[in-house]
């Protein structure tokens, strides 16, 4: 059996439970959550694992494109995974700078309140944001255009807080479930529902990791000397 003849095997397998569930819809989101048990963590590898989710996910949300059970066209979805992508490269190179200049640390990133200049820049964001794309959505005949907007709009500014190490984007995070869920249930994708409830609960948990470790910070690695010749 060839590669192509794998790929679309595996692009086809589903669960036949409901109109069907689609396996890469489970494993992308199983890459999701290991993501975010490792962001919780500081973890650098949180990043590439989390692009190989979005990835999987990008397939899964188009599915008049590419033919899922549901064949519904998620736009915001699928472009947040884009978006993601983008994001998480330059998270990835910040949190393995930050490790990387900083001798015997395993963290990626010291996390820190974004601040009220930090907090301004997230709201403005999210408002310019938002309106771009739910007429951007609407005109591409999402489903569920408003609600698709903000989850698309939260998880930017939440990727990107992530990357600066700022404790608030947990809480982005939070906002973003409290809207996906009834979305992803209303259009049957049910097993990125059930994720985004276990999100829920790990941006949750995450939220007061980072808060005490923003309220105690280990002691202070110093970054390593280079040595200059003389």
């Amino acid at each position: 059996m060839g590669f192509s003849e794998l790929l679309l095997g595996f692009l086809n397998a589903k669960l036949d439970i409901g109109p069907g569930i689609l396996w890469r819809e489970i494993i992308g989101n199983g890459f999701g959550l290991a993501s975010a048990i490792l962001g919780m963590q500081r973890r650098v590898a949180a990043w590439p694992i989390g692009i190989i989710g979005n990835i999987l996910l990008f397939t899964v949300f188009l599915g008049g494109v590419f033919h899922t059970p549901q064949d519904l066209d998620l736009w915001g979805q699928a472009g947040r995974q884009i978006f993601f992508f983008a994001v998480s490269v330059y998270g990835w190179v910040r949190w393995y700078g930050y490790r990387k200049s900083h001798a015997g640390e395993k963290a990626g990133v010291q996390p820190r309140w974004a601040g009220w200049r930090g907090r301004l820049q997230l709201a403005i964001a999210a408002v310019i944001l938002w309106v771009a794309f739910y007429f951007g959505l609407s005109a591409l005949g999402s489903w569920g255009p408003a609600a698709d907007a903000w989850i698309l709009t939260g998880s930017i500014l939440a990727t990107y807080g992530m990357a600066r190490g700022w404790v608030e984007f947990w809480l982005i995070w939070i906002a973003v479930d409290a809207v996906g869920v009834p979305l992803l249930l209303g259009a049957g994708f049910y097993p990125s529902a059930i994720m985004y409830v276990i999100y829920g609960g790990f941006c949750l948990a995450g939220f007061v990791a980072w808060w005490r470790l923003e309220r105690n910070p280990r002691p202070e690695v110093q970054p390593q000397q280079v040595t200059q010749a003389r």
